[in-house]
């Protein structure tokens, strides 16, 4: 079964924090616009802390890993979805995780230089986080309970073959069939 949901998911969250890394390279209002994308409205003149390299760089750098995770964990479950149905999702989760940690340093950093409305923010991108990570599992999970179901009627149907088989041989012992007696005897 292809996790179609799960692919969409991993690449759309992708493609968002690969979005934010690159507006946040830009040089004199980097932050304040990946902010302004995020919907808050910050003037970077406001807060000149916003600009220095030294804030920008480890923060472009954080927002370009978790892509490059929901990449990764795209790209897996692409790729491995057939030979194996858990096929990553360790790396989704260590993807959701990170994602979740980096918002949080986000509103840790924030609300230190005194942004206004980032928690809001914050909370609606943690719950749209929190919404796909279900997702993602709820999917996982009904293919994995597909799969066991198929499994355990398989396995019904070959012991309903071997039952009726050993049946089959048992009663053609007992009206003496002569292809069937013991020794291979006719």
């Amino acid at each position: 079964m292809r996790h179609v949901l799960t692919s969409f998911l991993a690449l759309h969250w992708a493609v968002v924090f690969a979005l934010l890394a690159y507006i946040c390279m830009d040089g004199n209002r980097g932050i304040a616009s990946a902010l302004g994308v995020l919907g808050v409205s910050v003037q970077s003149s406001r807060f000149p802390g916003l600009e220095h390299a030294l804030v920008v760089a480890p923060l472009s750098i954080a927002l370009l890993i978790v892509a490059l995770l929901f990449c990764w964990a795209f790209v897996e479950t692409l790729l491995n979805i057939a030979t194996r149905p858990d096929a990553g999702d360790a790396v989704v989760r260590i993807a959701f995780i990170c994602a979740s940690f980096l918002l949080s340093v986000i509103l840790v950093g924030g609300a230190a230089q005194g942004i206004n409305g980032l928690f809001m923010v914050v909370a609606i991108q943690m719950t749209a986080l929190l919404a796909s990570y279900v997702a993602v599992l709820a999917e996982r999970r009904s293919a994995v309970a597909a799969m066991t179901l198929h499994e355990s009627d398989a396995r019904l149907a070959a012991h309903r073959l071997a039952t009726g088989a050993a049946h089959s041989s048992l009663l053609s012992r007992i009206y003496g069939n002569p292809k069937t007696r013991p020794g291979g005897r006719r």
